[in-house]
């Protein structure tokens, strides 16, 4: 083909390229203006057939009244709900259904969901297609899970309360919100109550959940396959676990509050490459942190209070970072059963360990002698517990004292090299 004609043969293209975008801009252009509000009635089925009759793009403005459910969105759409606008699903299905991109759940009410886990009845069940979607500002009353978001992208639930069901004994129960493979989604703002776990994500990624406050439950948090995801600013209060973290790396976990959390404030299990940085745990957990097979995480700022361990460190959990923090009033500072030397400071700078009695005569901040939380006495009470028998007998006295003037006969474990004087300070507030 000549030169000329093929440049003329490329513009023609790029023309015609040009004329089809301007096309479709326009097409899309003409849906938004035809895009009306519409009032719906209460009623029987006036949901329902408000739905099935709206164009793409409509507004369908709830008026107060009790409307029946289920109902599945398959089209672009935003619902609208009054203060007193409830649609139940009598027990049957998910209340609501999102079938579809961009749609918009605000101000409603949504009750009485199924109660089958294998179908995953939901008070909003997203599938698929629902990437997009914003749920926000709804109250939520039991359903079996409050919101599903099954594979949509980018979606956003936000300043929802969600309060699950106390009928079913715990694991029976769904949870406040779960995630499945729901890249880039957005759970920020939200009360959750009662169920069985408040946030609960697997198999997903790029994953934001903040400023949540959870109740009640038994996993506040549970992360499995998540990563590369944020995880800031959470309050969990009451649950069994606040936060269990799982075969998930690369995250950012930060600003969180543990509180009053019965069984564990922190859990990582296989959770790696991950920035635990300002977080507290008080209020008279079993054990502050647990630490299980989880390697090259930085701990660094976080306040550890009031519990019966303060962190439980064992598998061969390595090259983890664990510095400027606080261990405040713990009955067991650390506990970690094994004979290897593990060093718990980063140039110079370590943690602070209320339970320290050593001195600062230079005045730099950090003690003059070093921390080791664990000694001989406590691996022989770990490995053989009958041992408490003996704890005040005179052999057990000179051997605390042998070890303390002879630290070569320390069996292995934490040290930290630079335990500092003061406490560093965090300000989390629960809020009651």
């Amino acid at each position: 083909m000549p030169a000329r004609l093929h440049r003329r043969f490329k513009l023609s293209a790029v023309r015609c390229n040009l004329t089809a975008g301007a096309l479709v801009l326009s097409l899309l252009g003409s849906v938004v203006a035809m895009a009306a509000t519409v009032t719906v009635e209460p009623g029987t089925d006036g949901l329902a057939l408000a739905i099935a009759a709206a164009a793409p793009g409509d507004v369908l403005q709830l008026k107060a009244g009790a409307y029946r459910g289920p109902v599945k969105i398959a089209r672009p759409l935003t619902l609208l709900g009054h203060p007193d606008s409830i649609i139940d699903s009598g027990g049957v299905g998910s209340v609501i259904t999102v079938a579809a991109p961009d749609v918009v759940l605000r101000g409603l009410t949504l009750i009485n969901s199924g109660a089958s886990l294998e179908h995953e009845d939901s008070g909003v069940f997203v599938g698929l297609g629902g990437d997009r979607v914003l749920i926000e500002g709804n109250r939520l009353k039991g359903n079996l899970i409050g919101v599903f978001l099954k594979g949509p992208r980018d979606a956003v639930v936000r300043g929802n309360s969600i309060l699950g069901r106390r009928d079913l004994r715990m694991n029976e129960r769904g949870n406040g919100i779960q995630l499945w493979n729901t890249p880039g989604s957005i759970v920020e703002n939200n009360e959750i109550r009662h169920g069985r776990d408040g946030i609960f994500a697997t198999s997903s990624k790029r994953n934001t959940f903040r400023n949540n406050r959870l109740r009640d439950l038994r996993f506040a948090i549970h992360y499995m396959y998540t990563n590369d995801s944020e995880l800031s600013g959470n309050v969990s209060q009451g649950n069994h676990v606040g936060y269990a973290i799982m075969f998930s790396h690369r995250l950012v976990v930060r600003d969180n509050l543990s509180s009053g959390d019965r069984d564990r404030g922190f859990l990582f299990n296989y959770a790696n490459s991950s920035q635990i940085v300002g977080n507290e745990v008080r209020g008279g957990a079993d054990k502050c942190v647990f630490i299980y097979n989880a390697n090259k995480n930085r701990f660094h700022g976080n306040r550890f209070q009031g519990c019966a361990i303060g962190i439980h460190f064992t598998a061969g959990s390595e090259r983890n970072e664990i510095a400027g923090n606080a261990f405040i009033g713990n009955r067991t500072q650390v506990k970690y059963v094994g004979t290897r030397h593990i060093e718990w400071s980063v140039a110079g700078h370590g943690n602070y360990w209320s339970d320290n009695p050593a001195f600062d005569l230079n005045g730099d901040g950090v003690a003059d002698r070093p921390y080791r939380p664990n000694g001989l006495v406590d691996q022989i009470l770990w490995r053989q517990p009958l041992a408490k028998l003996l704890l005040n007998s005179p052999a057990v006295q000179v051997l605390r004292w042998a070890q303390s003037e002879f630290p070569a006969l320390h069996p292995g474990g934490v040290t930290d090299s630079a335990p500092l004087i003061r406490a560093p300070e965090i300000t989390l507030v629960d809020g009651g």
